[in-house]
Order: C-alpha cells, then structure tokens, then sequence
C-alpha cells in the first residue's frame, strides 16, 4: 500500500510539473498555435493591370471567375426536400441538362453527405448572381449549402492571336512575353486581412489595424497595333499553309520611333495547324543568308574599297574558294555586271568577290565595319529569351580562309529576325539606329506613371551618301530585281530578298526564305521582316516567293489603311489644277487649255512617274536616263515647250 501511495504521489507531482511546464514555460507556443487555428492571415489579392495596344484596346485583363460547389449537408431536411426539385429544374435550364440528371446528383450527394459537390466552374459574374439566386441557394451557405469560389484570371481578348507576343506571367513559370516583360508594372501587390475561423472550414473576415490594402497593377499601354497584328498574322499564316512550312515569324517597326506594330510567330504543331509555339522573331538566331548582303554591300562602300558602278566578273556563275564553290542561283551567271546591279539580282559570285577581293589581307577592316554598326550586339529588349547575334572575328580560334567569302554572303554568321530588321530600319531611317521599342507609357487609371521615347541605338550606322546610294538598290531589287514580282504601280516598296540554305555543307535541302524592307520607298514609315523555315521545296523556297508575298499583302493592307499624301510642289509662276487619270492625280496647266503657251515646272525631286506625267501632259516627249528620281532636267523651268520638244530627265 505504501509502495502504492507513494506511486500515486509522484505521478500527481509529474502532473503537476508538466502543467507548471505547459502554462508558463511553452506557454506561449501553445498559445500561437491555438490562435492559429482560430486566427489566420489571409492574402488579398491585387488586381493585375490591364495590358493596351498602341490604339487603347485590350491585349489583356483581369476579371473575376467563380466556380460553385453544394455542402449537401447545410440544409435541414426539410429546406433540402421542399427545394431540391425547384433547384434541379433552375440548374438544367441553366446548363441545358434534364432535370432528372441534377435531382439524381443533389440526392446523391445529401445522401453520401457530400460537403463539396460541384456544380459548375468558370462562372462569369452574370452568371454567378443568377445562380446563387436559386431555390435552396438563395437561403445562403449556411442553410442552403452555397458555397462561392472566386478567383481572379488572366483573359486575353486576341485569343491565339499574338498569344506569344502577349505572353504570360504565372507563377512558377518563367515569365513569357510583354506580360512577362512588364510584370513589374502590371502586378501591383497583394494585401493583407486578419480572418476567424467560423466553423465548417470557413473564414470570416475581421477588422484589424493590421490590415494591408492591396494596390493594384498599373495599366500598360503598348506599341502593338491590333489591326495591323491581325494583316501580319492572316498574311503570314496563309503562307506558311500553301508552303507547308514548319515555321515562321513577321515583324512591322514603325521606322522613325522603333515602335513594334505587329509582331506574329507561328509554328506548325503536330496536327498540321498553326499556332504562337516560340518568340522566334526575338529568340532564334539563324543564318540570314542574303539579307545580310546589305551589311556587306554598305561596309565596302563605307571603307570606298568599291562604288555601285565597280564591276565584277561572275565567272558563269561559280567561283571557288579552298575547295568550295559558290553559285549563282542563275544558270551560267550575270556575267559583268555592277555592284549595285549585283545587289539587286543578289549574285552571290559578284558580292563575294567584292568581299574577298578587298579584305582578305586585312579581314580585320570588314568586321570591325560590321562592328561599328552594332550587328554583334543584343538589342537588349525588355522581353526575355533574345538569341545571341554571330559575327565572327578573325581573332577567333574557328576563323579560316572560308570565313570571310561565306560572311559577305550571310553563311557563318547568326542574326535573329528582330536584329536583321533593326538594321534595315536604320537604313530607312537615314543611317539613324533606333531600339525596337515595345512600351507607350504606363498609366493609373487616367494618370502617367511613366513615358517612354525611343532609344538611339546609333546615331549614324554609316554616312549618308552611303544610305543614299543603297536606298537606290533596294528600291531596284523591287523594281527590276529578285523581287521584281512583288512591284506594285500602287505604292512603293524596297528591300532585300534573302534565300538561305539549312546545313548547307550537308546539301539537307531545307531553306530558310526572307524578305526584309520598308514602304514607301521614297517616304519610309514602316519597316518589316518576314522571315519562313523549312518549306516545301516542292511548291518554292526562294525568298521572292515564299516571303516577300507576306511583306507584299502586309505593305498593301498598311498603306491602305495610312495612306501617305505627297504633294508636287510646282513653281508658283505655273497655275494649276488637279486631273483625275487612271486614278492617279496629275497637274495640269491652264495654259495647256487656256492660252496654248505651256512652260516646263522644276521637275528636280521628283519621281520618274510624276515628272514624266507632266511633262506629257505638256504634249512633249521624255528621254529617261538612270532610274530614281530627278536630279537635273535638260530644259530650264519656266521654259515654253512644245509637242516638238524632247526633255531629257536624268535620273538617280
């Protein structure tokens, strides 16, 4: 008994010791984990910015989604039995199901005691308020078993459209896209709330002087174009369809601004249809092929190792170079020919031995050229995932004998779509580089937050005269080159085919076909690039072809849509008065129909169309030499002329 007792007495003592441990030593713990089961912080959410094109219309928003489940288990039975047939027949009229389908699921669930039976997902707003005024639901969650899961989400009003350029910012993915590029400014942050546990699981909200309010996500107002997005991917698209391409990207810059005004990227999935795989505009990096050769064309006429009147034999077509050849893609050549004419029916064989001839015992000038015009740099973008650009040095341990030929001519170097385009817009405008620019301003409602302008990447690539001159070859590959068959009378264009072959040494007969230009030619508002890989070989694979219709549908939607109005300023001594011919509109003097005395206008400016227009609407005749536009005129303005008279317009 006595070994008994004493037992008793030192467990009370052990008692009493854990009870004097519990209340004042880990009392406090004790203490916040039973508040945490009561109390709880609880995140509020803030409300992402909305994402704007150039035009103020929606690339994307945020709205709220519910979806809205039954605790079969809150109604009495009585509420559940005098309600389930009413809130069965709501719910298939809302649903379009039979009303015995939804009777069988709520008795069903009342009768598993099911707290959590689904009743429908992604609700909109609308939607959601008509529900939750239902039989049974409209008793609220406690008697009527109504429970409400709201969530915020991410719509994109484009859908597929642009959907890569837009992009996304999820968490535990890396951020894609302007979403991705700007989150810093559209994610606002989130607050906080103190809530209570009320029972069933659910929490009720309660105020507290700790309480954080959220602030919402700025709105973001981009450079994007809807309207011009959309001619971009319907052009792009229904190429890549006919050619049975595997992918391929267009860009539209606006020239002065470095704007992106459309930016669409498709691939083929494994079904055979198109969609936004990749940002392969800004990520992938490539061969340019004959694109480049406009680098290669301005660098020697920057260093004056050649002008547009030097000649070079093509040599029928093919010339060699330690064991390898490089063609022509016409049979036996061009035979002597210029450089600019070289550059406009992009002869491989003229252009490399322009290159080669003049650098190779100082290779080191033509790439410190290429250079100085920054094609060995990142642009940098806000958008992640830029492909890094390739011009080798002769100081790399790869350079050989091969590297400079197969350079000037676009094979052994590495630039993507976006960096080739950034260099044709500096061409358009007038040797001035400027930085892609896919940002606007960024607003709070209705006030400015931040302005962004453009960003000079280089102020002057190369001089003037050398901008002048190959603005010239490049309205001439459209006029009379390898993109001939895109010349419009309509409106004007300029730009540079370009047809790459993929493992060229391999003979894969895979290609990569572009087009990179700017339009108008005479008044450059946009560049583009359109760039298509891999298509079948069997239908076309030439540049001309395969993307320059692309670049053509896209000038001629643009234009449409932002016409430019040119005026022909003509000496105020000369009245006159606007005719409608061929639905181009001419000057016509009243002396031509008045008095019979007609004097010749100062023609010098303008282009060969509108000079030789006037001038036979005069009732003279015209001698053309050059092509371009006027620089010198063979009579004096003011001049009386007569059906006898031949005027002579050099051009340039």
């Amino acid at each position: 008994m006595y070994l008994i007792g004493a037992l008793f007495v030192v467990v009370a003592l052990l008692v009493v010791a854990q009870i004097v441990n519990i209340q004042f030593v880990e009392g406090d713990a004790y203490r916040a984990k039973a508040e945490q089961r009561v109390f709880r912080n609880d995140t509020i959410p803030s409300i992402r910015g909305n994402l704007y094109d150039t035009n103020g219309q929606l690339l994307a928003t945020s709205i709220s989604k519910y979806d809205i489940r039954f605790d079969a288990l809150a109604p009495s039975k009585s509420d559940f039995s005098d309600n389930v047939s009413l809130l069965a027949e709501a719910l298939g009229k809302k649903f379009n199901q039979s009303k015995s389908y939804y009777l069988q699921k709520l008795r069903k669930a009342h009768s598993n005691k099911n707290r959590y039976m689904l009743i429908a997902k992604n609700l909109n707003y609308s939607d959601y308020k008509e529900i939750r005024e239902f039989p049974l639901f409209e008793k609220g969650p406690y008697r009527g078993g109504l429970i409400v899961e709201q969530r915020i989400v991410r719509e994109h009003p484009l859908g597929k459209m642009a959907e890569r350029i837009v992009g996304y910012d999820r968490n535990g993915s890396a951020p894609v896209g302007l979403e991705g590029a700007f989150a810093h400014y559209l994610r606002g942050s989130d607050g906080v709330r103190l809530e209570q546990k009320i029972g069933k699981n659910q929490w009720k909200p309660i105020i507290s002087e700790n309480e954080i309010d959220p602030n919402d996500g700025y709105d973001v107002y981009t450079t994007i174009d809807v309207n011009m997005q959309d001619v971009a991917h319907h052009a792009l698209l229904e190429q890549l369809e006919y050619f049975e391409a595997d992918h391929g990207t267009a860009v539209v810059m606006e020239v002065a601004t470095g704007e992106i005004k459309a930016l669409s990227n498709l691939g083929r999935g494994e079904s055979g249809k198109y969609f936004e795989k990749r940002n392969y505009a800004v990520w992938e990096s490539h061969e340019p092929g004959s694109t480049f050769k406009l680098m290669s064309v301005i660098a020697a006429l920057e260093d004056k190792v050649v002008d547009t009147s030097t000649v070079f034999d093509t040599k029928g077509g093919k010339v060699s170079y330690y064991g390898r050849n490089v063609r022509d893609s016409k049979y036996g050549g061009y035979g002597k020919i210029t450089v600019a004419r070289a550059f406009e029916v992009s002869s491989n064989t003229a252009l490399v031995q322009m290159i080669h001839d003049n650098y190779k015992s100082n290779p080191d000038d033509y790439v410190d050229r290429l250079y100085s015009m920054n094609l060995n740099e990142k642009l940098n973008l806000p958008i992640k995932g830029e492909g890094r650009p390739i011009i080798p040095h002769p100081d790399d341990k790869q350079w050989s004998g091969l590297s400079l030929p197969w350079m000037s001519y676009g094979y052994g170097v590495s630039l993507t779509p976006l960096q080739t385009l950034t260099f044709y817009n500096a061409v358009a405008n007038n040797g001035i580089m400027v930085k892609p620019r896919l940002i606007r301003e960024v607003k709070s409602k209705e006030r400015l937050i931040e302005k962004f302008d453009r960003e000079i990447i280089n102020p002057a690539i190369c001089s003037q005269n050398t901008i002048d001159k190959v603005k010239v070859m490049m309205e001439n590959v459209v006029k009379r080159g390898t993109a001939d068959n895109l010349y419009s009378e309509n409106f004007s264009m300029a730009g540079k085919t370009g047809t790459c072959q993929v493992d060229y040494w391999k003979s894969s007969g895979n290609y990569i076909a572009s087009f990179a230009g700017y339009f108008p030619a005479d008044q450059p508002k946009y560049s583009c690039v359109v760039v298509v890989h891999r298509p079948n070989i069997k239908k076309g694979y030439y540049g001309n072809i395969v993307a320059g219709p692309v670049f053509k549908t896209i000038a001629q939607k643009i234009y449409a849509n932002n016409p430019l109005i040119d005026k022909v300023e003509i000496e105020n001594s000369v009245p006159t008065q606007i005719v409608k011919s061929n639905n181009n509109y001419l000057k016509k003097t009243h002396a031509q129909t008045e008095s019979g005395s007609k004097k010749i206008p100062n023609l010098i400016g303008m282009e060969a169309m509108d000079a030789i227009a006037i001038v036979e609407n005069l009732g003279a005749k015209v001698v053309l030499r050059g092509s371009g536009k006027v620089t010198a005129q063979s009579l004096k303005a003011g001049t009386e002329i007569s059906s006898t008279h031949k005027v002579t317009l050099i051009l340039l």
